[in-house]
């Protein structure tokens, strides 16, 4: 199934097949690629000697095995059967941790080595310096463009295998320089560390360090740890930019593998439970639209649980004499009534903010009056078909088409039910 993605200029949209199969080929290449240097760094130290050297060829060799799994994992992240109904995302998160530890194995032998006894000094030729630049130069190029695949495509598999690839082009500088030093018989050594053993000790810390990132991040993805905060913030915008939303009790995101599974609590301002379907619905369009990788979106709708109804009528004066216009009313008067006894509890008369503007007062009204939280506005004039009828529905709000002349008298119609109309898109 194709993903909704951001679209960016000059970049089609990649298709979910498309997605899979380019990591597929990422993995086949990093696994080649690992296994060539592997195998070259194996033979170069067999013949040199050299520590530096064979740390390198462990973790190449440990990195060969790794890509293996990734392959392995990716192939089967895809995978949905009847005992894992929810799909196999993990497994990418899992081919991570696995990395990680190889990784680990791998700076665990060399300590050994490092700890062992120096027994002979590494013998080194040009070609085996020509060798290990060439073996860092396609480390660089391969890290930099599993990166960038990995970033297409959202997967954190790729977007690891890159990293490590950086790390493995600081650490075969580390033995290239121990090679150059050797090849020059620049046997030197510190408080009895050769450069060679130095070399390879180097080489460790960066190995710890990118098997640690790895496994934490690998971790937090499979103990179901939220996504990050910025693309929650983001949803959590998308789901406020619905005008009918009046409250986010809950929301809550987790990774699985490059896939995003997003569950959100909304209150409605609406009780009509197809309206509320079509609003759910619209909420996972926008996320998926506006938020790549999303897998599953769940939505759960309340009704709005408020003690009060707010009722808004547009007035001629502050002493709550209606006016007849909507947009161009000078006030405002907004009566809180109480849902329990029907009680009118609280009134507040609010200047009309939009009244002198030139253009599209009646809507800039509605949206203001949507902002308020009112669930009812009074008018004599009926502007359901027109503009600010439809952003007051689309907001919640039931429009009642009123025959009094005070703001009291007018309460008391639509508390009543004695409007000469409630005008509504729902009822249409």
């Amino acid at each position: 199934m194709a993903r909704n993605r951001d679209k960016k200029p000059g970049r089609e949209p990649i298709s979910g097949s498309d997605e899979t199969r380019q990591i597929y080929r990422v993995a086949g290449y990093a696994f080649f690629l690992n296994l060539f240097l592997a195998v070259m760094k194996a033979l170069l130290a067999f013949f040199s000697g050299s520590l530096a050297i064979t740390a390198g060829a462990i973790d190449s060799g440990t990195d060969a095995v790794a890509s293996l799994v990734i392959y392995g994992g990716v192939k089967l992240s895809t995978k949905k059967t009847r005992t894992f109904p929810m799909g196999l995302y993990k497994l990418e998160n899992v081919a991570s941790v696995v990395i990680a530890l190889f990784i680990l194995i791998a700076g665990y032998e060399i300590i050994r080595e490092i700890l062992s006894p120096v027994e002979r000094f590494p013998r080194i030729s040009l070609s085996f310096i020509i060798l290990l630049f060439a073996g860092t130069l396609a480390t660089l190029f391969f890290g930099q463009y599993a990166i960038v695949i990995g970033q297409r495509t959202g997967s954190p598999t790729l977007i690891a295998e890159g990293r490590h690839r950086q790390v493995d082009v600081l650490s075969s500088v580390v033995v290239l320089v121990s090679v150059i030093f050797s090849y020059f018989d620049l046997n030197l050594s510190i408080f009895g560390v050769t450069i060679d053993q130095l070399g390879a000790a180097l080489i460790l810390i960066f190995i710890a360090r990118a098997g640690w990132q790895l496994l934490s991040d690998g971790m937090r993805v499979l103990l179901d740890a939220s996504i990050d905060f910025s693309t929650l913030d983001r949803i959590r915008e998308i789901i406020k930019g619905q005008p009918l939303v009046s409250e986010i009790k809950s929301l809550m995101g987790r990774n699985a593998g490059r896939f995003r599974f997003i569950q959100a609590t909304i209150t409605l301002k609406t009780d009509n439970l197809e309206k509320a379907q079509r609003i759910s619905e619209e909420i996972e369009t926008n996320i998926r639209n506006q938020v790549i990788h999303i897998e599953k979106v769940i939505i759960q709708c309340q009704p709005q649980d408020r003690s009060h109804d707010r009722i808004a009528l547009p007035l001629e004066d502050e002493q709550g004499r209606i006016s007849m216009h909507f947009g161009e009313a000078p006030y405002f008067g907004i009566v809180y009534v109480r849902r329990k006894d029907k009680k009118s509890e609280k009134r507040e008369i609010l200047e009309n903010p939009h009244r002198s503007v030139e253009t599209a007062k009646g809507i800039r009204v509605a949206e203001w009056l949507v902002r308020q939280g009112v669930e009812h506005v009074g008018m004599k004039e009926d502007v359901s078909r027109k503009g600010p009828g439809y952003v007051l529905s689309n907001g919640g709000v039931k429009i009642h088409i009123i025959s009094a002349d005070q703001i009291d008298q007018a309460i008391s119609e639509i508390i009543a039910g004695a409007s000469l109309h409630s005008a509504s898109i729902d009822e249409t």
